[in-house]
């Protein structure tokens, strides 16, 4: 294949990614910005192996068996609710791959001289930086959300200083690495530094805002195959992992509005832990429990339902018979809506993907800046295993760990009913003191069973 024809198909690539990104962005398009995207990377991976510069096709095709054979076998295995560590770890791999990407072209790079010579290592320094912090991170990010690590911040003493430092010393290494035209003892010691500094970059942060930490570590591992692309010299890989970065940096800050957090602290780490223990970690009065015939009958007797779904409900694979109670609720003519919080779930359109699939339709899915000014005015709000996102905490108590996360204000309904299995806390280790307002009941077991207890009553 020549090098005009691999050009071409690289373009053709790119114009496929970016239509693939712009179908992802509506849940009536995500099927065919999947099928853009597969088809992309299709010509790419046959564009690359097949082009003239392409050299042991047949190892290169024994490692895509293998891998593809691995992938394919964990897609199918993996639950919805482990997505979001599968996407974690999944961009650990991109990030180590621009290390040993980094360390190859350092230690081969042909004939380079002067500023070429220069330009190159640069690429190579922060290519490598990039991608160990990526790795680690996404280590710690999967370790979080699988329960391995623990969700809470890592406090260390003086750790915004620590990080301070950490990109201080990098740059000076950097210098020096430039400087002398190359250390191997440069880029070894930066290398160490990354991998420290990606970790406790996402140890600082706290369970609660771990959906952003996925998202912004997607932006580092499309930065860090950009530096992968520079470093080969491959155009679309340059331009695919800038597709990747830019969205998901982008994808960050709109979450980051959307929780009154700060972008750049996001960058920073540990945003979101200046602050003191809060006493919403302990029960505040008596809850009042239900039952899911008293529930039924509720619902029965309302004009306007909003169904708040969180974290739980993906993991009691409660979507499905949601949908079944909300076609007879409309069958009846009640007036029926999701709420979505921007980080429901671990991962960003976690509950919109599981909504989806259950066949829910998409124009009862509203976002939580369009449904929150109609809680006041309705009837019943079901809270189906959502916590944090529904914690009148972030507004009342400054010292919350969530302290100023807008949220879903369903204790201003007429009834709220909340599905959990115990009074335990949510993801960020605090209470909530909307269980034990006088509006809420608790309707207590798995959500599945609940839920399916419910449809039988109506």
């Amino acid at each position: 294949m020549s090098a005009g024809i691999v050009q071409a198909a690289y373009l053709v690539a790119a114009v496929l990614f970016i239509m693939s990104l712009a179908g992802l962005s509506k849940q009536e398009t995500a099927r065919a910005g999947n099928y853009y995207g597969i088809a992309g990377m299709g010509i790419a991976l046959i564009a690359t192996i097949f082009g003239p510069d392409a050299q042991g096709i047949g190892w290169i095709l024994l490692a895509m068996v293998i891998g593809g054979s691995i992938g394919i076998r964990l897609a199918k295995k993996v639950e919805m609710t482990e997505m979001p560590e599968l996407v974690a770890i999944l961009h650990s791999f991109v990030g180590l791959a621009a290390v040993l990407v980094g360390f190859n072209t350092f230690i081969d790079h042909g004939e380079l001289t002067g500023a070429l010579l220069n330009i190159h290592l640069v690429e190579v320094f922060l290519g490598v930086f990039i991608g160990a912090v990526t790795f680690t991170g996404s280590i710690v990010a999967f370790g979080k959300l699988r329960g391995i690590i623990d969700s809470k911040s890592l406090m260390l003493p003086h750790r915004h200083k620590l990080n301070l430092a950490a990109i201080v010393i990098s740059f000076l290494l950097m210098l020096h690495f430039v400087n002398v035209e190359g250390s191997t003892f440069a880029l070894v010691v930066v290398t160490l530094i990354a991998f420290a500094f990606g970790y406790h970059l996402v140890a600082s942060i706290g369970g609660a805002d771990m959906p952003v930490v996925v998202s912004m570590l997607n932006s580092y591992s499309g930065w860090a195959a950009a530096a992968a692309g520079f470093m080969l010299s491959n155009d679309l890989l340059i331009v695919t992992g800038a597709l990747v970065g830019s969205s998901g940096a982008i994808l960050s800050y709109i979450m980051c509005k959307a929780m009154n957090r700060s972008f750049i602290s996001v960058i920073a780490g540990g945003f979101g832990t200046n602050v003191v223990a809060s006493s919403s970690d302990e029960e505040q009065g008596e809850h009042h429990e239900t039952s899911a015939e008293e529930v039924a009958e509720m619902l029965s007797d309302a004009t306007s339902v909003v169904i708040t779904p969180g974290y739980g409900m993906a993991v009691a694979q409660a979507q499905y018979p949601v949908h079944e109670i909300t076609t007879k609720l409309r069958a009846k003519g009640i007036d029926v809506r999701f709420g979505i919080h921007p980080v429901a779930g671990r991962l960003p359109g976690h509950m919109n993907v599981l909504l989806a699939e259950a066949r829910v339709p998409y124009d009862i899915v509203l976002e939580m800046d369009e449904i929150n000014d109609d809680l006041s005015k309705t009837d019943v709000v079901l809270v189906i295993g959502a916590n944090d996102t529904v914690n009148p905490s972030a507004m009342d108590d400054p010292n919350s760990p969530i302290a100023g996360m807008p949220v879903l204000e369903v204790w201003n309904a007429k009834h709220v009913i909340v599905f959990k299995r115990s009074m335990n806390p949510g993801y960020a280790g605090v209470q909530n003191p909307l269980f034990f307002k006088e509006n809420t009941q608790m309707l207590f077991g798995d959500a599945k069973e609940s839920v399916d207890n419910i449809s039988k009553f109506l």
